[in-house]
């Protein structure tokens, strides 16, 4: 494909994909509209064509990341919630291994100071993906499938703090296929923190 004669859509997607790719080697703050122009063999007057500022490039970062990684959360349909659970967090490891550089962009936005749109959009993709783990927990609890004193919002939390240290400790070592195998490992220890029964 010519990336020179893209549409709008089409150029704005591989924007996004461009500040995806440069964030699995580099600091996201540090990324220049230059440096992204350099990657799509564009201009930075090209890139200003679709997005009136860099923080709109940002902002539809997040946008891609919390809807694809939703979607991904969405197509998930098991026999009962607990498997959904164990889906849910293989799609989301899954998600990070194929795209690296989301990571990064994340804990980046959530260290800047003061409100962008961008953060405004990353705290509605948390609501959301929250939204789903509880409705899952609380079809578990109705189930008597974890324990009946399962305290919801905070096994959300919990679930949720699997994921970003897994994302942690890979971004040290740098091997973000690893994710997968001790993702599995950790799940076990979280049902057992929930009282999952067997």
């Amino acid at each position: 494909m010519n990336r020179k004669n893209l549409t709008s859509k089409l150029r704005r997607a591989a924007t996004v994909e461009a500040v995806i790719a440069l964030s699995a080697s580099s600091n996201p703050a540090e990324i220049t509209t230059a440096q992204i122009g350099d990657y799509m063999d564009v201009t930075q007057g090209a890139l200003f064509r679709h997005f009136s500022t860099k923080q709109e490039i940002w902002t539809a970062v997040m946008d891609w990341t919390a809807e694809n990684l939703l979607a991904r959360l969405d197509q998930i349909e098991c026999d009962n919630p607990m498997d959904e659970l164990e889906a849910m967090l293989s799609a989301h490891v899954e998600f990070v291994v194929t795209h690296p550089g989301v990571p990064p962009i994340l804990f980046g936005e959530l260290q800047r100071s003061g409100e962008t749109p961008a953060k405004a959009r990353l705290q509605e993709l948390m609501v959301e993906y929250g939204a789903r783990l509880a409705n899952r927990l609380t079809a578990a609890k109705a189930a008597r499938l974890i324990a009946s004193d399962t305290d919801i919002p905070a096994a959300a939390i919990m679930f949720l703090g699997i994921v970003q240290g897994l994302v942690m400790q890979t971004m040290m070592t740098g091997d973000f296929g690893a994710m997968r195998e001790m993702s599995g490992r950790l799940f076990n220890i979280y049902l057992s923190g929930i009282g999952a029964k067997k």
